[in-house]
């Protein structure tokens, strides 16, 4: 999933790992080190946090050694180098030593921008690696897994892996390894279900599937379920917003339109699209209005304005449920 710019060779004297994602750092970093290893196995690796690269201390790091060994230095966290550390990594930046490889991690923020610009103004090798907040990059991760491992699977199934796992990439990682190495063929939804079962039931975006269709007593039972495996409580607030808005955008959206021209418009797969559809049949402009200010509060209640958050979730439950039935 990670973007890369500039040279795409990890050899290169200097690569940036440029995010917040830790799953995209490590591997980002790990590429590096394989690629130089694999030039000379006794390549030596140096990882370094900010306070331990002090003024000077590059210079002795990236010296010719005598026996002229290939190394790789990590600077991790570099946005919170000093001042006089970053001159010297920039000076360095204009004359990289040969047969050295310099990683620097940097979180993309405002935070030592400096050196961001100075190593991208060189020509460094960037390796982009976002946190993946939205569900949709996490679901384009998922695709993205399977597609590097060679296997095929269908949209259905890398939703249910993604509405299974949550938001831990490092799990969603090791899912998709999993499912490439123990299944054969295609797979899907049913595959999927077969391995996480326990966990999809459990999750937020299951309750919320069954509450935007007006089914109650299961949406609050696969509820109460989420809480006692001990689901993240704004995770389930979150998931409920999703469907919801997802109905609300749907319901506003030009009529007559074609499944593409939505999910562009829209920001949702195509697929998606068909089974919002579906779930909105029974859903008034009054519905949607009622169901998010019941989200609201939930939210606000699971973030400490109420000493009971699981009651204020019950509550969103039932009145997104009864908003599903508005119409009819």
């Amino acid at each position: 999933m990670a973007k890369k710019t500039s040279t795409d060779d990890p050899l290169a004297p200097v690569t940036l790992a440029v995010g917040q994602e830790d799953l995209l750092i490590d591997r980002a970093v790990a590429q590096v080190v394989a690629a130089a290893r694999a030039a000379d196995p006794d390549t030596d690796v140096r990882e370094l946090a900010p306070d331990a690269l002090q003024p000077g201390t590059l210079a002795e790091l990236v010296s010719p050694s005598l026996f002229a060994e290939r190394k790789v230095v990590v600077v991790r966290a570099a946005q919170d180098l000093s001042a006089d550390t970053v001159k010297d990594v920039k000076a360095y930046l204009d004359a990289p030593a040969e047969e050295i490889t310099l990683v620097l991690v940097h979180a993309g923020g405002a935070k030592g921008k400096g050196l961001l610009d100075a190593a991208r103004k060189v020509g460094a090798r960037e390796v982009a690696c976002p946190k993946m907040t939205k569900p949709a990059d996490r679901l384009a991760f998922v695709r993205t897994e399977f597609r590097t491992a060679g296997r095929s699977a269908t949209p259905e199934a890398c939703q249910s892996l993604v509405d299974a796992i949550g938001s831990d990439l490092r799990e969603l990682a090791s899912a998709c390894a999993q499912l490439a190495a123990d299944v054969d063929g295609t797979i899907d939804e049913a595959v999927v279900a077969r391995y996480y079962t326990g966990r999809a039931e459990a999750t937020g975006f299951e309750v919320a599937d069954l509450a935007v269709t007006g089914r109650t007593a299961e949406a609050l039972e696969r509820l109460r379920w989420a809480l006692a495996v001990g689901q993240p409580l704004p995770g389930i607030t979150f998931a409920l917003a999703s469907g919801v808005r997802a109905i609300g955008k749907l319901a506003t959206a030009p009529r007559g339109a074609r499944p593409g021209d939505l999910a562009r418009e829209l920001g949702m797969p195509p697929w998606k699209i068909d089974r919002v559809r579906q779930q909105m049949r029974g859903w008034s402009g009054d519905g949607v209005a009622a169901a998010l200010r019941a989200v609201a509060e939930a939210d606000a209640a699971v973030k400490g304005a109420s000493a009971d958050p699981a009651y204020a979730l019950e509550k969103a439950v039932v009145t997104i449920a009864r908003a599903a039935r508005s119409r009819r």
